[in-house]
């Protein structure tokens, strides 16, 4: 430590570095930063000869960050966050006199499950706050980060990027939902009767096959899809009063008072694997108080929800 160069580096660079992965160019960087094309060009340079690596390489139009430049990033974000909420501002987050909005990312799912548990948690805490609720999904998630500065997202997103921290809010089970007053089964559902009758399904692009068709075709079998949509309400109706049956997920299939008394959530007769709800947040904000809070509030209404039978 004795031996860096500190008059290499100035708040300045690290600046830069944030901007140029956050944008891929090096002139939205500089517009970012209000700073001509050439400074800009110039604080690359600077950051290359300091961290010994090319840091962005030309891909087309775009620069693309190499690994030493992501596994920067988060750092780097974590440490002008710091900078900003520790040092610069000396007042705490206050979040029940908290005016400004809380930007949260859900896909269909979680927004339909969770969204009006979470507003009301929210609320109860930060009475004079406003809630902002913006859709996502697996392939547009980090886009919406940036574009719509979100504090957190929520949902299925697999693996996520270094650049984001995850928590285990919820592991969701699948079950088969069916109208019993005009689909009539023997149940336990078999695997003759579940590809004998047709079915509904949930497909965020529209796809007429899932992995249950994949399993199927395994053991030698195929079934009718008569109809796809991407909206698990949508799906929930189209089952109501029709011989129809559909896999969801088990929050989904839970009755709606004076909607659909008569659907019944039924154990399919095949696996179908379960699938992880994930708490989504820049790696940046790790320790800071508002999205601490944020997390914290979130967590705790997802547990009343999946507690309620």
């Amino acid at each position: 430590m004795a031996d860096f160069n500190w008059k290499g580096i100035d708040l300045n660079l690290l600046i830069a570095l944030q901007a140029l992965y956050k944008t891929n160019s090096v002139s939205k960087a500089a517009e970012r930063c209000y700073v001509s094309q050439s400074a800009m060009s110039h604080s690359l340079q600077r950051l290359r000869k300091l961290f010994d690596d090319p840091l962005f390489e030309r891909v087309g139009s775009k620069m693309e960050a190499t690994d030493r430049a992501i596994e920067l990033s988060s750092t780097v974000d974590a440490l002008l966050n710091t900078i900003q909420s520790e040092v610069l501002l000396s007042k705490r987050f206050e979040v029940d006199s908290y005016r400004g909005s809380w930007k949260i990312g859900l896909t269909d799912y979680a927004e339909q499950m969770f969204g009006p548990m979470i507003f009301d948690f929210i609320k109860q805490v930060s009475p004079s706050s406003q809630v902002a609720f913006f859709n996502v999904n697996r392939t547009n998630y980090q886009q919406v980060f940036e574009e719509a500065k979100l504090d957190i997202a929520i949902g299925s997103f697999g693996e996520v990027p270094k650049l984001y921290g995850t928590e285990l809010l919820y592991t969701e089970q699948h079950v088969c939902l069916l109208d019993e007053s005009v689909l009539d089964v023997e149940l336990p559902i078999s695997l003759q009767s579940f590809v004998s009758v047709e079915h509904a399904l949930v497909s965020p692009n529209g796809a007429l096959k899932t992995a249950v068709d994949t399993k199927l075709a395994e053991l030698g079998y195929t079934r009718k899809v008569a109809i796809a949509s991407s909206n698990f309400l949508t799906v929930k109706r189209l089952i109501s009063g029709r011989k129809l049956l559909c896999i969801v997920p088990k929050l989904v299939a839970r009755n709606a008072p004076n909607v659909d008394s008569s659907l019944i959530a039924v154990t399919p007769p095949i696996d179908v694997p379960d699938f992880d709800i994930q708490l989504v947040y820049r790696k940046g904000k790790q320790l800071d108080d508002k999205n601490t809070h944020l997390r914290k509030v979130i967590s705790q209404a997802v547990e009343i929800v999946i507690a309620v039978k």
